[in-house]
């Protein structure tokens, strides 16, 4: 044990056992998530793009993510989230954030043929959430997975509507609550102008974020925005 670990030791988030986020046993219960959905219509798809007849012009183009959100997954969300507020969980959460994406032959298939014009983008905080919090969970999954794909991070969006939390609201509350709360930051509009995204967020529910996002992003140049999530509920 170094250090650190022996000053700030690791306890697993599920069983309380000594040396990591999650050890060996509690490990083995964190389920991927095999199912492809419409990012529009929420029922399955194929290959995780959106149906022809769910198209719209700024509408998201498809949705990919690696986690269920159950259990564990739960868990370790919420760790990383909420108190005790462990940003630490982001080596390992990008580590299964990206062997889920990897092993999706359709997002690797976009990944491989538009990477020399291809950027991630974060789904931001409002400011004084992101103040209290100390940082922006999507924007640290976004960037830590910028290394490993050797993909650009651009913090585009930002949010400009304060809005109560999305958790317990129906698909039409969700739409509600977070129409009109982004906008370009202009300093940076010329770095998605004819791109393709991959707008990352932590947990697909209903999608309304990622497509109020994906909205403001084609209204502003981007070619395809497609959302990449830790995990889907």
């Amino acid at each position: 044990m170094d250090f650190l670990n022996f000053l700030f030791p690791k306890y697993c988030i599920n069983c309380k056992k000594l040396g990591d986020y999650i050890c060996s046993n509690c490990f083995s219960f964190i389920s991927f998530d095999q199912t492809s959905i419409c990012s529009s219509c929420n029922r399955p798809s194929i290959n995780g793009l959106t149906h022809p007849k769910c198209q719209t012009k700024y509408g998201l183009d498809g949705i990919f993510s690696t986690l269920s959100y159950k259990g564990i997954v739960k868990k370790l969300v919420y760790n990383f989230k909420y108190n005790p507020y462990l940003a630490d969980l982001k080596n390992l959460l990008t580590e299964l954030f990206y062997e889920g994406l990897i092993q999706k032959e359709d997002f690797y298939n976009i990944y491989k043929k538009f990477s020399n014009n291809l950027i991630f983008v974060p789904v931001p905080l409002y400011r004084a959430k992101e103040r209290a919090r100390g940082y922006n969970q999507a924007e640290i999954l976004a960037g830590e997975l910028s290394k490993k794909f050797n993909v650009r991070t651009f913090s585009v969006l930002k949010r400009i509507k304060k809005t109560v939390s999305q958790v317990g609201l129906s698909k039409i509350e969700r739409k509600k609550n977070i129409k009109d709360s982004f906008e370009i930051n202009q300093n940076l509009k010329s770095a998605i102008k004819d791109h393709y995204i991959f707008l990352v967020d932590d947990v697909f529910t209903t999608g309304s974020t990622l497509i109020e996002a994906s909205k403001v992003l084609k209204r502003n140049g981007a070619k395809k925005v497609w959302g990449l999530t830790l995990a889907r509920d």
